[in-house]
């Protein structure tokens, strides 16, 4: 199947009332497990490719090909996506390579430069045919710091995407990044109050700490892109870690790396019908 648009995978999902699942890709053994759950979902899947990612791996290009290559043999919807792009080289590098959709992060700088940055690299990214993601202000839990009481103000979220033109917002409504525990509540009537507000779809970060009944009530809400990384890297590392200690003296990594390949996608399947409409 031709590769997905990202664009088309959150539409559909904002138009259904229901998620567009992002789920984060570490090497080729997770794409590989994301997509063969998006298969037996039949749930459309943003698989997502960040920036620190591609400093693990040293280039882009390789393993960005090669999801490329797994979504668009895949008999799912799948598209790629770049995550958490702080570097305009890489960004444009990433886009010139096929990724037809870019989290653009310059929250980290105050507002009118996050707004300046964000603002030339859409342009850019849109005369390329890419769709644009954004953040306003710092989503908790960036470089492990758990920041739940983050929160975006609607009015200024709407004079962001004004003033940038992006195609859709992570916003701060309580999640935090790389939480290992799922007990975070969000804040619905601030969720609420962004959808009634922004006429782009709304994304939250961080929801590997959010439990299944809040990520549907988000949902519900008004959220539509959920991402989702700590979890399901969790959930690998878990099954490395049981197999190794039932067999100490495997030495062949595909004999556990495969069951936590297999862990993973049944857990993303999982996570794909609590989030997904069906594909029609």
């Amino acid at each position: 199947m031709p590769l997905v648009p990202t664009a088309s995978v959150v539409d559909r999902a904002r138009a259904a009332g229901a998620g567009a699942p992002a789920f984060n890709v570490l090497h080729l053994e997770t794409a590989e497990a994301l997509v063969a759950a998006a298969e037996r979902a039949g749930i459309p899947l943003i698989l997502q490719i960040s920036e620190n990612c591609v400093r693990y791996h040293g280039s882009l290009r390789p393993l960005l090909l090669a999801t490329l290559a797994l979504a668009e043999s895949s008999g799912a919807d799948v598209s790629v996506h770049l995550d958490h792009i702080t570097d305009p080289g890489l960004l444009r590098e990433g886009v010139e390579a096929g990724a037809r959709s870019v989290m653009i992060d310059a929250s980290a700088l105050p507002y009118e430069e996050n707004v300046a940055v964000t603002a030339e690299l859409t342009g850019w990214c849109h005369a390329h045919e890419a769709y644009v993601e954004a953040e306003l202000g710092e989503v908790g839990g960036k470089d492990g710091v758990h920041a739940p009481g983050a929160r975006t103000d609607p009015g200024e979220a709407m004079a962001f995407v004004d003033a940038t033109g992006v195609d859709a917002l992570a916003v701060a409504v309580g999640s935090s990044h790389a939480m290992r525990a799922r007990t975070t509540v969000l804040d619905k009537e601030l969720i609420r109050a962004l959808r009634r507000r922004l006429p782009v779809p709304l994304v939250l970060h961080g929801s590997s700490g959010v439990p299944d009944e809040e990520l549907r009530a988000a949902v519900a809400a008004g959220m539509t892109k959920i991402n989702i990384s700590t979890h399901l890297v969790s959930v690998f590392t878990g099954e490395v870690r049981r197999t190794l200690a039932d067999s100490p003296s495997l030495i062949d990594s595909r004999k556990y790396v495969g069951p936590a390949r297999e862990a993973v996608s049944a857990e993303a399947e999982r996570l794909l019908r609590v989030l997904g409409a069906e594909a029609s």
